[in-house]
């Protein structure tokens, strides 16, 4: 390829050239080491007239690429405090349609018990009702409501494979 430095200090000139051309000179060695590797891959299909020139322009066209990304990145800065209002606490799809699954099982289950077993273990596991209160509201003993919900949790035990 042509004009190419051909000596340590053609190519420490290049880099200084490229230095200036960016405005950024710790990094004008890694622009001009990405800006070499497309010209590599550009003179492979295409005749380049002015390498040095090409290289030149690549570095600075890299060095903007790379400014850009890290604007991009530092507006993507989220401060610490922020992080936990943005985590999803949402459950997966699957963990939805597997508790699903097992709701409707365990309807079908509950389906099977008497009406007042059914209201009773309802009224303790899904309204937390304690036994005392279930037993006052229902005018029965605590004892009875003691009945109604082992043969409920008996019965779901059962029936917990199907």
């Amino acid at each position: 390829m042509g004009d190419l430095p051909q000596d340590r200090s053609g190519w420490r000139a290049l880099l200084r050239r490229i230095a200036r051309a960016t405005r950024d000179p710790e990094r004008a060695e890694d622009h001009l080491h990405a800006a070499f590797i497309k010209l590599t891959e550009y003179a492979r299909k295409h005749a380049v007239e002015n390498p040095t020139g090409f290289l030149v322009r690549t570095a600075v066209n890299v060095s903007i690429d790379a400014g850009r990304l890290y604007d991009n990145r530092r507006d993507l800065h989220i401060p610490i405090f922020e992080i936990d209002d943005m985590i999803d606490d949402q459950p997966l799809q699957d963990e939805v349609i597997a508790v699903r699954d097992r709701l409707h099982r365990v309807q079908r289950v509950l389906a099977e018990l008497s009406p007042r077993t059914k209201e009773i273990f309802l009224m303790h596991r899904a309204d937390g009702m304690k036994y005392r209160e279930i037993a006052e509201t229902l005018g029965i003993t605590v004892s009875a409501v003691e009945k109604h919900i082992a043969k409920a949790a008996l019965h779901l035990l059962d029936r917990a494979d199907d």
